[in-house]
């Protein structure tokens, strides 16, 4: 997926059009979870044999978006999209898990637009969900950065340097993952309280 500015970049939306702009990441959702789920049982040699056992674990977290992000088309009075994104594939190993990070990198610019969009139309709930799922794609993009031993991007700039000497496929320890992850969602989209009468929770 190229660099290009995500959908819906303006944050002056309607109700409506973030529906529609939903449904786009509910596609991007079922994409991933295809993907997730063919490149962890096809990726081969040891080199790999850390980050297949990721993205099992990463597919099961797309699904858990996918069922928040259509609870909350469903709150904003529309019908959760079907259909999804196509999914690219190969039998190169490198090239599987460089799809995934493109795809990655486009959904967090996507969420981190999402974010404010439902913060502008007073939706903090909703926000707040959508945030928490930001929070795992960027743990999903770290893992994947790191067993193609690249910098982290940062898609907003530049790449976050990340410390070097990994093997291809091999990746870090969760917990500083994690750690790294949620300070970086904080920082790119801020902390705000929730409202009553928001979105529901999942």
């Amino acid at each position: 997926m190229a660099d290009h500015e995500p959908e819906g970049h303006d944050n002056k939306i309607s109700r409506d059009r973030l529906a529609e702009l939903l449904n786009e990441d509910l596609s991007r959702e079922y994409q991933a979870i295809i993907a997730y789920v063919v490149y962890s049982q096809v990726l081969t040699g040891a080199a790999y044999m850390d980050i297949a056992t990721q993205l099992e674990m990463h597919a099961k977290q797309e699904l858990d978006h996918a069922l928040i992000i259509s609870r909350q088309i469903d709150y904003l009075g529309k019908m959760p999209a079907v259909t999804a994104k196509p999914v690219r594939t190969s039998t190169d190993p490198k090239e599987m898990l460089r799809f995934d990070l493109d795809n990655e990198n486009e959904t967090i610019r996507n969420y981190r637009d999402r974010v404010r969009q439902c913060e502008a139309l007073g939706e903090y709930a909703m926000a707040e969900q959508i945030r928490q799922i930001l929070v795992q794609e960027q743990d999903h993009q770290i893992d994947l950065a790191t067993a193609l031993g690249e910098d982290v991007p940062d898609v907003a700039g530049g790449p976050r340097s990340r410390s070097r000497g990994r093997a291809p496929g091999q990746i870090s320890d969760r917990g500083a993952l994690l750690r790294r992850s949620t300070a970086d969602a904080s920082r790119h989209v801020g902390l705000v309280p929730r409202h009553a009468g928001a979105a529901r929770a999942p």
